[in-house]
């Protein structure tokens, strides 16, 4: 039998934002903790768009985006970036552990969310 792996709090902690009053994980955090590239966690969203709606995941915009490399050292990656990254709520953590082809994705338990001091809002 394959044992759950457990994610620390403190990782998770740190990760999660408030995002369009939604606390959330963007995707490149999420393709680390699961051990998978974004682009393959990406992929894996595109292949079952269905299963996520737009309060399991939504994707940042141009001003957003600048905001979160701004606040986010860990981010620095995306000032320059083409691609806009997604942001995914807890239930949307959940799902992408179900259509990860990953081991670890598999064995991960998602872990409650928890607040963190910086906020990006639209309006």
């Amino acid at each position: 039998m394959r044992e759950v792996e457990i994610i620390d709090d403190g990782i998770i902690e740190n990760k999660i934002l408030p995002i369009h009053g939604q606390k959330v994980i963007i995707d490149r955090d999420l393709a680390a903790l699961y051990g998978v590239g974004t682009k393959v966690l990406n992929q894996a969203v595109k292949r079952n768009k269905k299963r996520f709606p737009d309060d399991f995941m939504f994707q940042l915009n141009k001003i957003e985006t600048n905001i979160l490399v701004t606040n986010c050292d860990r981010f620095k990656t995306l000032k320059h970036s083409s691609s806009l990254p997604y942001a995914f709520s807890e239930q949307g953590v959940a799902m992408l552990s179900t259509v990860l082809n990953s081991e670890k994705a598999i064995l991960v338990n998602p872990v409650k969310y928890a607040a963190h001091p910086v906020g990006i809002s639209r309006g």
